[in-house]
This record gives C-alpha cells, sequence and structure tokens, in this order.
C-alpha cells in the first residue's frame, strides 16, 4: 500500500536533510531526504539551506513517491524514519 501525503517538518542543519512525514493508514511515519539527494533529484548543486522548503515543495510528489518506494520495498521497522539519499535516486540515462 502506497503512503499517502503528511506535513512538512523543515530543515534539520545537523543532519542536512530536510524532513517530513508520510502516513500510513492513522500511522505517520518519519521521513528525511539528505541534501544531496534533494539536489540530484533538481539536476543542481549546493542549494542554500534556506532554500531547501522550496526545494522540497517543488520536488514533493517525487521525493514522496521514492518514499513510498521505499517503505514497500521491505521490512520497516515500526517507529524507524525513511531516510532517502543519493542511491535512492535513479539516474536518466545520458
Amino acid at each position: 500500500m502506497p503512503l499517502t501525503r503528511g506535513r512538512i517538518g523543515g530543515y534539520n542543519s545537523e543532519r542536512l536533510a530536510f524532513g517530513f512525514t508520510m502516513m500510513h493508514g492513522d500511522q505517520e511515519i518519519e521521513c528525511q531526504i539528505s541534501d544531496a539527494a534533494m539536489d540530484e533529484l533538481a539536476g543542481t548543486r549546493g542549494t542554500p539551506s534556506l532554500a531547501r522548503q522550496a526545494q522540497f515543495v517543488a520536488l514533493r510528489d517525487a521525493i514522496e513517491m521514492i518514499a513510498s518506494d521505499i517503505f514497500d520495498s521491505g521490512p520497516v521497522v515500526r517507529g524507524a524514519t525513511i531516510r532517502i539519499f543519493t542511491k535512492h535516486i535513479s539516474k536518466e540515462p545520458s
């Protein structure tokens, strides 16, 4: 079952990641996407931390699809955070 949209959490400067939630029924799933993964998805580099929320909003559908795919791909420990890294971003053929 795919996850559904939750809430926007915000930028974590210690983890260099943007947090958000997804819903699995009535269960809220914590998720994060790394700066590098978000830049990879956007096809850019070095986005300033102040611009991360706008970048997340612009890429939200794709980011949430990746989080849902990770959730569906294997057992996820209850209470664990789904973390998206560059390895989760599919590379387009050149």
